[in-house]
């Protein structure tokens, strides 16, 4: 546990399941009070406030698209008003869907880059706001993931995303670095989420997976919210611009194991 975290305000994006939906309930348990964004799974977002404040926690369920300036304002509005200001603002909200280059459409390249690119920059840009005319020396995560350096065919709008995420956060990160904000990105690997449920249902496509992570086995959303929490507190106050990869090593590149190649 966090002491320093207690009593502080966080707002999590896409926080009504999966990896934004353990690091809401994480940090509500480090006892910070947590904004929960949703754009379609009001039930869940629900759920998860309706727990948390039975646990003696602080939480709220804001409808919001990241991707709008709009949806951004009302969840700072939410974390400002509710419970008083902004320490943490964690841009978790993300999508992805397969498709070949040469078929994709603009409109889902689009879509992908609003939520995953565009919803960072708004949080962000909300955030930093909020810190410089507060004087707080906040703190910004970004959910960036393996792919910001491992290509993925038929996912090139996704990696591409990604791949801005990471360089968002060293720019701005350098950027505010001398006003004491920090902002560092997490990358996860293949994580058992709902969006990966189908998938690893299949024994073989699983398998296919494993074979990709030295240490075969998959990641937890509770993993991504423990990495979370630690740079959130003040355990990590030397650490800003950086992507923490939470993957079994599956960026280190094991087709090369035993020194094959």
């Amino acid at each position: 546990m966090y002491q320093d975290l207690a009593e502080k305000v966080a707002v999590v994006t896409g926080g009504s399941k999966g990896i934004g939906n353990a690091i809401a309930r994480r940090l509500a348990a480090e006892k910070m009070a947590v904004v929960i964004n949703y754009h379609s799974d009001k039930e869940g977002a629900e759920e998860t406030v309706a727990e948390l404040e039975k646990a003696g926690g602080k939480a709220v369920a804001v409808h919001a698209d990241v991707g709008t300036e709009e949806g951004i304002q009302a969840l700072l509005d939410a974390a400002v008003f509710k419970f008083g200001g902004l320490d943490l603002w964690v841009n978790n909200a993300g999508m992805e869907n397969q498709v070949s280059t040469h078929e994709l459409s603009l409109e889902d390249w689009n879509k992908v880059i609003n939520v995953n690119l565009t919803g960072v920059f708004l949080g962000s840009k909300a955030a930093i706001n909020h810190f410089l005319e507060t004087g707080k020396k906040g703190n910004i995560i970004n959910l960036s993931s393996v792919h910001e350096v491992i290509p993925w065919p038929t996912f090139a709008h996704y990696t591409a995303s990604k791949g801005g995420v990471k360089m968002f956060t060293k720019t701005i990160a350098m950027e505010y670095a001398h006003k004491g904000i920090r902002v560092n990105a997490i990358a996860p690997g293949a994580i058992k989420t709902p969006i990966n449920a189908e998938k690893f249902e299949n024994p073989k496509e699983k398998e296919t997976t494993l074979n990709m992570i030295p240490i075969n086995s998959l990641g937890e959303p509770e993993d991504v919210a423990a990495a979370a929490a630690w740079l959130a507190s003040t355990e990590s106050k030397y650490v800003t611009g950086t992507s923490l990869f939470v993957d079994g090593g599956m960026s280190l590149y094991p087709s090369f194991e035993e020194g094959k190649g």
